[in-house]
């Protein structure tokens, strides 16, 4: 606090007191010069004073008043700063935290955690079985050394495939005269379920081995498919999409799993399905039904689209229909499935049919009997009330490409797109 001289208003500070003696000692009279009745008024408070001295020590207690609170007031927000600092770090660090937590669920959801792939995890869960008893020793070597053959060929081992499913379809609904006005069915298509290898995330590449199987048995593909007569394993079409990205497929896609499926387990979609069957010359598109096109979150649109797919081109009067057509791969966010075929109710209501990766071969077995009353058939039919995702994909298949054509794509892939449904 700055004192200034009562008398002049002049700064003094604390010598205001000798300032007071010469400056104005003539007016105030000398110490014992008889003015006995001289005030002197505080500079901060007006508080008047007889005595010079007696204003200075007055004045020093507003000083050390003054000081104590000011010094309080700094060091009370200097507190608060510091707690407020604190609780911004704490905060930053439980942020970063529960960021590091989910990108690591997620990595793991998506099989990009480096925890290995289908063969570690195909062995880790056979030993698990072993350990409960579920499994004798002398099975889990016999199937680990079958594993590793098929690996080392690129093949699939057939053990989770199912065969028959479409023709056990067609018999049943030539004798079913209760509410199926007509039904179209895929070309000969083979079921292939989850296994330890890839329980959890292969539904993208088993949904592959259905559609392949199908492309397998029309000899419009034998060119394209002349270095693919078996089914492929799960690690080779990993190997193989890595080759589309290599030739230039989807380049963003590519740099989304770092170049590199093989060995991981990483679930693929659409895009690679779409990369992977057009780096082998066939022809396929992508369509986005980006969108609900009906009431309650349901898409009307999706399954007229796949009626007009199978009824083109067999508008006959064949109430069972087996046709040319490959199935069709259907993705929505967290699994894929494959469409074999479609019904249409006597009163004009759809119904997809669905082969489920996850669905077991001992259920599809059932479809198998001849005697069949129907009842099975639950675990393919999808009314359009079942399929409620926000959005849905689908990959189609219509014939081949020329190398000229395959490049084009290649080129134009680079800027990848789907075709919407509005």
């Amino acid at each position: 606090v700055l004192l200034r001289c009562p008398l002049c208003g002049e700064a003094a500070g604390r010598e205001l007191e000798a300032h007071v003696w010469a400056r104005h000692g003539q007016l105030l009279g000398a110490p014992g010069g008889g003015n006995d009745e001289q005030l002197y008024e505080c500079p901060m408070c007006s508080l008047t004073c007889t005595n010079i001295q007696i204003l200075e020590e007055h004045v020093d207690l507003h000083l050390e008043e003054d000081s104590f609170s000011e010094d309080g007031t700094v060091r009370d927000l200097e507190l608060a700063q510091w707690l407020q600092t604190e609780e911004d770090k704490r905060q930053r660090s439980e942020e970063e935290k529960r960021e590091r937590e989910e990108f690591k669920k997620l990595q793991r959801q998506y099989g990009l955690d480096n925890s290995g792939g289908y063969k570690q995890q195909f062995l880790k869960n056979m030993e698990r079985e072993v350990d409960r008893g579920k499994m004798e020793p002398f099975e889990y070597h016999k199937r680990k050394a079958d594993m590793m053959e098929c690996l080392a060929f690129g093949i699939d081992d057939g053990k989770t495939k199912t065969s028959g499913v479409i023709e056990a379809l067609c018999k049943y609904y030539q004798n079913e005269n209760k509410d199926v006005r007509r039904v179209w069915l895929s070309t000969g298509v083979d079921h292939f379920h989850s296994s330890l290898g890839d329980r959890g995330w292969g539904c993208g590449y088993r949904n592959f081995q259905m559609l392949l199987s199908s492309l397998l048995q029309n000899s419009l593909y034998n060119d394209c498919l002349r270095d693919t007569t078996l089914i492929p394993s799960i690690p080779k079409i990993q190997s193989m999409i890595e080759d589309a990205w290599r030739e230039g497929f989807d380049p963003h896609g590519a740099s989304h799993f770092n170049n590199r499926l093989h060995g991981s387990k990483a679930w693929i979609g659409a895009c690679e399905i779409y990369s992977l069957l057009t780096n082998l010359r066939i022809k396929c598109q992508i369509i986005d039904f980006h969108k609900p096109t009906g009431p309650m979150g349901t898409h009307p649109r999706l399954f007229e689209w796949i009626l007009r797919y199978y009824s083109t081109d067999n508008e006959g009067g064949a109430k069972v229909v087996c046709t040319s057509k490959p199935p069709i791969y259907l993705q929505h966010q967290g699994h894929s499935r494959t469409i074999v075929g479609i019904e249409e109710k006597k009163n004009r209501t759809l119904c997809l049919l669905l082969f489920d990766p996850g669905c077991p071969s001992q259920e599809m077995q059932k479809l198998l009997k001849q005697n069949g009353d129907g009842i099975s058939l639950k675990l393919l039919r999808k009314f359009v009330g079942s399929l409620k995702d926000k959005q849905y994909q689908i990959v189609t298949v219509d014939g081949v490409l020329s190398l000229e054509e395959k490049t084009a794509l290649c080129h134009a892939s680079r800027v990848l797109t789907s075709e919407k449904i509005p």
